[in-house]
């Protein structure tokens, strides 16, 4: 993954953010534990903050909990009909797609999680929150953030962007 030549970015309360998939099924998933817990915290401050979520995320999210069974597909498309109504939304675009397309050729990433990034990174999102991705890589102007301790909470960083 590309680097951002080092530089650290100054975060405060406003900075702009995406929550991967994983987050959101981490959210309703009633078994995940102390995962369940911390998502659910997220996802419930998340729209106070400068939070936008693309098409993508909410898609993957009804595949995943409909296939792990979490959800019933009726439950599920409701949660991501809310979402899509209290959330800024962002589409993958045909320059997000390309950028993808060459991030995965040259193997910085895979396409999937490529098209999230980009599609997060013309949003003006500079972070996205998710458990998935390597934590403090970067691809194009967005950084991977795992909110999630060793020690079972919430960093810091995710503290700051959520205001808690």
């Amino acid at each position: 993954m590309r680097s951002l030549g080092g530089t650290m970015r100054s975060e405060n309360a406003s900075s702009r953010f995406t929550l991967d998939a994983n987050l959101l099924v981490y959210s309703v998933d009633l078994d995940a534990g102390a995962r369940h817990q911390l998502a659910l915290r997220v996802v419930d401050r998340a729209p106070e903050a400068d939070c936008w979520l693309t098409l993508q995320s909410l898609s993957e999210f009804y595949a995943a909990v409909t296939r792990k069974r979490i959800m019933s597909a009726t439950d599920a498309a409701a949660q991501v009909n809310d979402w899509l109504s209290i959330f800024p939304l962002i589409a993958a675009s045909a320059s997000a797609v390309r950028a993808a397309l060459a991030d995965a050729v040259a193997r910085r990433a895979y396409y999937w999680d490529a098209l999230l990034i980009a599609t997060a990174g013309e949003a003006g999102c500079t972070l996205i929150l998710t458990e998935d991705l390597r934590h403090g890589a970067s691809l194009g102007s967005v950084e991977i953030h795992n909110p999630f301790t060793r020690s079972g909470g919430l960093t810091a960083r995710a503290r700051r962007l959520l205001d808690l």
